[in-house]
């Protein structure tokens, strides 16, 4: 008798928990891999989210910023380490992509930092500072980044003259340091869409900070 309300109460112990394990689940959010998948090979420029602003004072749209032979947007920022450690090297993929003929953009999506490192006051002023010479666009309510799926600052994102995605991921291998790199993922990436060979690799993992979306 004993061992039978043992077993009744060691499956009744069992439902609860499993019960309570499946609530756990369904009421836990979606993460922002699941929420917002970042677009595959193939796939097109994300566009119908409306006009962004750039420090110049113009709104613009990611189409307008194609050139003929493609565009590279890099979802960046203005203090996260991974982007400092990294921004050394966007001077180059600019003149890669003047080189080609292939836009250049970087986009702003940190809707939480609005009041502070990411204001729109604070880009211009960190443009200015390092000197950018391409547009650098604020993302309002991180509408882009969320159509894009973009994980990390810096995300790079290489489109070719159909505005399809041929390269995703990080900008190359060393955020640390220029000189210790060996693999220049986005460079290569570009050299081969101009000269209408594979892009291989076509993606690799982004690393930096996560993107601050609006919640």
């Amino acid at each position: 008798m004993k061992k039978i309300i043992g077993l009744s109460f060691i499956a009744t112990l069992f439902i609860v928990l499993s019960s309570f394990v499946y609530l756990h689940k369904t009421a836990t959010p979606q993460n922002e891999t699941e929420k917002y998948p970042t677009i595959a090979i193939g796939a097109k420029i994300p566009s119908g989210k409306g006009l962004m602003m750039g420090i110049d004072g113009k709104e613009t749209d990611l189409i307008g910023q194609a050139k003929a032979n493609g565009l590279l947007v890099i979802f960046s920022s203005n203090t996260c380490p991974f982007v400092v450690k990294w921004e050394d090297r966007y001077p180059m993929l600019k003149k890669m992509c003047d080189r080609f003929n292939i836009g250049m953009v970087m986009i702003n999506s940190n809707e939480l930092k609005r009041d502070g490192d990411d204001s729109y006051e604070n880009m211009k002023l960190h443009a200015k500072e390092k000197n950018y010479t391409w547009p650098y666009l604020m993302d309002n309510a991180s509408v882009v980044a969320n159509a894009f799926g973009a994980k990390t600052t810096p995300h790079v994102f290489l489109f070719d003259k159909y505005y399809k995605l041929v390269y995703k991921g990080a900008i190359d291998d060393n955020y640390g340091s220029a000189m210790e790199v060996k693999q220049q993922y986005a460079i290569d990436a570009i050299t081969s869409l101009a000269s209408g060979t594979k892009v291989e690799p076509a993606e690799t993992k982004p690393v930096g900070c996560s993107v601050k979306r609006k919640i």
